[in-house]
């Protein structure tokens, strides 16, 4: 059995890392010359790396830890379900106890008609799955022509080919010929950037009636759906005006557009429910789910599909799938981790102890200098980084300049606290208590000052 307690010292795992290790969404080269913070072992909020220094994780992995670390539970099922059923596929006309009891209990959660569940290894996976069924669909219903998907700039939805065209980053696209064809984005929710002197309801009715502005100019016989995430994540945790989701909801009703709501990020309690959809009074056709599914201890996704959907995809073959969909761990990874989450109350003490302190905390930040907005929506939030509060101004220097030195100072001060842009964002674990909530808000206060403090130094507290 491989034991890797006692590691090599850090200076060697680095250089092995760097050797040999190709990282997501990073410039290699330079990360091969400053070196990886090497990540040993994790326990609830706390990340411990390779030089013994104990690390609050803000963002819960990458948005996905809901339950925190260390949970043996998990483990104990996993190591169980490789000793009676370690894989098989769904695919000749078989199946497995853990992907029916998982999919059951999903349906169980789901609001409304989303009784059915497609699986996968991830969020971008599934949300492939959605491109292809939402096509499928609408060419059994006879309606073939039906085959632009609408999404948002800025959005995320994943970085393969077809979940990176449906998400709305340029720097994304500008690699590897996204966005595929039939894929149409309209602007974000956005006020603090791109509201100007507009009332922010007024904003918001405005960005959702871009959305009925493209199905005319398309054609409503041409969309066939509109994929968003209730609440931008990676974009920037951009919470959208109040007047925004009812506005969209109107709009694909009208025009029987099909709504997707990317819960990815969302799901699991994030918000203080079971998924974003109901925090925001959305009512979707479909659902990607992945991160918070398993808390990340096991990788799987998919999509909780509306009865009428699936049963029209019922009455043909559907060639579409993967290999791992349904994986039997990951299943009973995820089938735990649910009972956790339902179990242990967790929903209860998000709503009730953690998002409100929080969100009285997170709010108290706007008294520093740098910052101009404190967004939260449940256990995601961002701030807004300005030179000018009152005029919502962005910094002249290259955007994220400022964002990547806070987010250093957060990392010198064992804070994962991520930044996108300008912007500097949160998603801690769902089980954070208020005691841990108020290091998190000391350690990013310390951050801020010295970010600010540095801005001062190289002089770039000027706006554009």
């Amino acid at each position: 059995m491989t034991v890797i307690t006692n590691h090599m010292p850090t200076a060697e795992l680095q250089a092995l890392d760097a050797a040999h290790h190709m990282h997501p969404f990073t410039a290699n080269g330079e990360l091969s010359q400053k070196g990886a913070r090497v990540i040993t072992r994790a326990s609830g909020v706390h990340l411990t790396d390779s030089e013994g220094h104990q690390i609050l994780d803000a963002m819960a992995g990458l948005w996905c830890v809901n339950i925190g670390y260390g949970r043996d539970e998990l483990a104990e099922v996993a190591a169980r379900q490789m000793r009676e059923l370690p894989y098989y596929n769904t695919f000749f006309q078989t199946t497995h106890v853990p992907a029916i009891a998982l999919a059951k209990k999903i349906a169980e959660l789901a609001p409304g008609d989303l009784n059915n569940v497609f699986f996968a290894g991830s969020g971008s996976e599934a949300n492939d799955t959605n491109i292809r069924m939402v096509r499928h669909y609408w060419a059994l219903k006879g309606k073939p022509s039906k085959s632009i998907i609408i999404s948002r700039k800025n959005a995320y939805h994943g970085s393969s080919v077809g979940s990176g065209s449906l998400g709305g980053m340029s720097g994304m696209h500008a690699q590897g010929g996204m966005p595929i064809p039939d894929i149409h984005h309209i602007n974000q929710p956005n006020w603090w950037a791109e509201g100007g002197d507009m009332p922010e309801e007024e904003f918001g009715l405005q960005r959702a009636r871009e959305l009925e502005e493209a199905i005319l100019e398309l054609g409503e016989d041409r969309v066939a759906a509109f994929i968003a995430e209730p609440v931008q994540g990676a974009g920037g945790v951009i919470v959208p005006p109040a007047s925004y989701w009812p506005e969209i909801q109107r709009i694909c009703d009208k025009y029987e557009i099909l709504l997707i709501a990317d819960e990815v990020i969302c799901g699991f309690g994030r918000t203080g429910n079971w998924f974003g959809s109901e925090t925001l009074n959305i009512r979707p056709d479909i659902m990607t789910i992945a991160k918070g599914l398993s808390s990340g201890y096991a990788p799987i996704g998919g999509s909780i599909v509306s009865d009428e959907i699936a049963s029209v995809i019922a009455s043909d073959e559907f060639n579409h799938g993967y290999t791992y969909s349904g994986h039997p761990v990951a299943a009973a990874v995820a089938l735990e981790n649910l009972r956790i989450l339902e179990e242990e109350n967790i929903l209860g003490h998000v709503r009730d102890v953690a998002a409100p302190y929080l969100k009285q905390k997170w709010e108290s930040l706007l008294d520093h200098p740098l910052v101009g907005e404190a967004k939260i929506v449940g256990m995601m939030g961002s701030i807004a980084l300005t030179p000018n509060k009152e005029t919502r101004a962005a910094f002249a220097s290259d955007t994220g300049t400022v964002g990547y030195i806070c987010r250093e100072r957060c990392f010198a001060n064992n804070l994962v606290m991520r930044h996108v842009g300008d912007r500097m964002i949160i998603s801690p674990p769902l089980v954070i208590t208020p005691e841990q909530i108020d290091v998190l808000i000391e350690r990013a206060t310390r951050s801020l000052d010295e970010c600010h403090a540095e801005l001062k130094k190289q002089d770039l507290l000027h706006s554009a």
